[in-house]
């Protein structure tokens, strides 16, 4: 293996991946090589490769050798994650109509932007949905292509076979369950957990620390132990960014603050502060279900963030992530993690629920 840093190794791994796609690509001509070009620009394009870099240190704590036959196979099936999140953030930013992501406008935006340069016939908007769909379809399609393609030894692909369906089928449901709960107006913690159980913790940590241990051939109580600090993680992963999400810097962020209150979301956030408006201020739960959902103003949202601080919803946030950080840590200082997988789980366990972006 190389000495860069994981996210290069990760970014050279899907390089080479894309690289390996070109002769198909090519024969299908058309527009064709534009699009992949910008779906292969979105994956290349920044992103913290969180869920390599767990399923990378989970396997190498489950006794993984970095210098060893296998790595480089394991590197490229650990990249494929990175294709299952960019299709699952180009079909959510179609769902929450987000306008950028990264900086940059989403892909949906980009091609009605297109569309409309070129005069062409139709909706713009429309277009720019139908392929972003398109593309969010290839990447997925292109993470199953990645993994076996990977050079995973027969008995590593079979174990990984079962956790790689299992996480893209919980991912999936999670979107099912945030939608609905939109649509709903399910305002319970409970229901905004069971989405950030589903939709990201369990894809961005749980199953990735599973997926590297049962690359490594790891046994159950250790997978067990991952599971248990992957979920706890996870959920401490998602609390950080619904406070991202209305507090968080655009400049650092790379989206526009109170993107997640105009987008209907019901965040765990949201939904301890009416608990607690319920209870105490109901001017300050009518206006908080009033604004949910709508083109808010700066000034409204900065109304909307003073209510989540002084019904003290930010407060217990904080304290979950904290709570849940802490309990996930005791999990996995008795996993038998290998000291050196161990460390670089923290490190990157600390990394994820302390980020400003």
């Amino acid at each position: 293996m190389p000495t860069a840093p994981l996210p290069e190794l990760v970014e050279g791994a899907l390089r080479q991946f894309f690289h390996s796609k070109a002769p198909i690509v090519e024969a299908v001509g058309g527009g064709y090589r534009g699009a992949v070009t910008a779906l292969e620009s979105f994956v290349l394009r920044g992103g913290k490769r969180v869920r390599p870099s767990f399923a990378w240190s989970g396997w190498l704590g489950a006794g993984g050798d970095p210098a060893g036959p296998h790595a480089d196979a394991v590197l490229r099936a650990c990249s494929a994650l990175e294709l299952v999140q960019a299709g699952a953030l180009i079909h959510d930013d179609i769902i929450d109509a987000s306008t950028t992501r990264r900086g940059f406008p989403t892909v949906h935006v980009d091609y009605a932007g297109l569309h409309r340069d070129n005069g062409w016939r139709g909706g713009s908007e429309e277009f720019g949905q139908a392929v972003a769909i398109l593309l969010g379809d290839l990447a997925l399609v292109w993470a199953d292509d990645m993994v076996r393609e990977a050079g995973l030894d027969h008995a590593a692909a079979t174990r990984l076979g079962p956790v790689w369906s299992d996480m893209r089928t919980e991912v999936l449901g999670g979107q099912y369950l945030d939608i609905a709960g939109e649509v709903a107006a399910d305002e319970s913690v409970e229901a905004a957990t069971r989405v950030n159980r589903f939709k990201t913790a369990a894809y961005t940590i749980e199953r990735p620390l599973h997926l590297g241990a049962v690359l490594a051939g790891a046994g159950d109580e250790l997978i067990d132990a991952y599971r248990r600090f992957g979920t706890d993680i996870g959920l401490a992963f998602q609390l950080r960014d619904d406070l991202l999400g209305v507090f968080g810097d655009p400049e650092v962020t790379g989206k526009p603050s109170g993107d997640d209150l105009r987008a209907g979301k019901r965040t765990v956030l949201y939904a301890l502060a009416l608990e607690a408006a319920d209870a105490d201020d109901p001017v300050a739960a009518a206006t908080l279900r009033e604004a949910i959902g709508t083109d808010l103003s700066d000034a409204q949202v900065q109304q909307v963030r003073g209510l989540l601080i002084e019904v003290g919803a930010v407060d217990e946030v904080e304290k979950q992530i904290a709570d849940l950080t802490e309990r996930a840590f005791t999990a996995l200082d008795s996993s038998g993690a290998t000291d050196a997988g161990a460390a670089l789980l923290r490190e990157a366990a600390l990394a994820a629920t302390r980020r400003a972006a």
